[in-house]
């Protein structure tokens, strides 16, 4: 009870933090905070389709550009506004993510992976090879805010500091709930839980429409963030690298962690820029190689470990004493 409340006053701590942040920390800082959130929500909605269901979903990238062109498409076309726009796309994101599971989650392992990617670059094809809607290879260029710098910071920062809020206040709720357990149950052994009388099906696809959901949301705020986008960028494949990254560097299956392993990567990024500038890439790697190394369950589990530890070792002590 006593680990809990100092817990949930840390937590509190930290969202107050963050809220007051851009006021003292300035532009450069703030843009930062603001990439770290949004690679956030992809890693968080990753964790629900990878991390408590146990399905590789490398292929996520495919709906964070999907999102990205649907806000595209609608605000320069039609004059449709942002908000409306990105949760159109993140709708869907999830209805073709629940299509598209429907087959394809039969498959397991390396082959449902291979398969996410093949989904990707078939999205990235299409939109490639529809320029009188996408613009091709040309890409879109986004209506430009007539606002101040300062207003445009602050505005996409509480923007994805919000949605990334609602991402881990839903993996928070489906870690407590039925449908939590039923996907680490899918996670523990498929067969067991359809022996159970389980439809394993429709949780996974569920599972997945969510995660697709969120991750289609951070690339609909990319997308009017950047005021650009083109296929090579929005699916590129190394926005997969970085959601699992961070979910590895947190931990899966933990409501924390993949916020944690976000933050871990995108500070290591900007610090490893800063200082080798040259050979930044392949400095990072190493960092990160030893951080699995040496955290294979990720920051999250190990900091359990240890408070379990020292738990433990304060009550073998109290016993000593009585």
């Amino acid at each position: 009870m006593q680990k809990r409340k100092k817990m949930g006053i840390a937590l509190v701590l930290a969202v107050l933090v963050l809220i007051f942040a851009p006021f003292f920390s300035g532009g450069y800082w703030t843009k930062v905070l603001t990439g770290v959130f949004m690679f956030g929500i992809t890693a968080e909605a990753l964790n629900i389709i990878a991390g408590y269901t146990g399905y590789a979903a490398f292929g996520n990238v495919g709906f964070f550009g999907l999102g990205a062109y649907v806000v595209g498409v609608l605000m320069t076309k039609v004059n449709f506004p942002f908000l409306p726009a990105m949760l159109i796309g993140g709708v869907i994101a999830a209805l073709l993510a629940a299509l598209y599971g429907l087959p394809i989650l039969r498959l397991k392992g390396h082959y449902f992976a291979i398969a996410t990617l093949g989904i990707s670059e078939f999205t990235r094809e299409i939109i490639y090879n529809w320029p009188s809607l996408t613009g091709g290879g040309n890409g879109i260029t986004m209506p430009i805010i007539q606002r101040s710098p300062e207003w445009i910071n602050f505005y996409f920062y509480y923007l994805n500091l919000i949605v990334l809020g609602v991402c881990t206040t839903c993996v928070w709720l489906i870690s407590r709930s039925r449908f939590g357990y039923t996907l680490r149950a899918i996670r523990g052994n498929e067969d067991a839980a359809m022996t159970m009388g389980i439809n394993t099906r429709n949780y996974k696809v569920l599972a997945w429409a969510i995660s697709a959901f969120f991750t289609a949301l951070a690339g609909g705020i990319y997308a009017y963030w950047f005021t650009y986008i083109e296929p090579g960028a929005v699916f590129d494949l190394f926005i997969s690298v970085k959601m699992w990254v961070m979910l590895l560097l947190g931990g899966g299956m933990t409501v924390l962690g993949p916020l944690v392993g976000a933050f871990l990567f995108e500070i290591l990024s900007e610090i490893i820029w800063g200082e080798f500038l040259f050979i930044h890439a392949a400095v990072l790697g190493v960092v990160i190689i030893l951080i699995v190394l040496f955290m294979p369950q990720g920051f999250m589990k190990l900091i359990r470990q240890r408070i379990g530890l020292a738990t433990f070792l304060a009550n073998i002590r109290e016993n000593r004493v009585t």
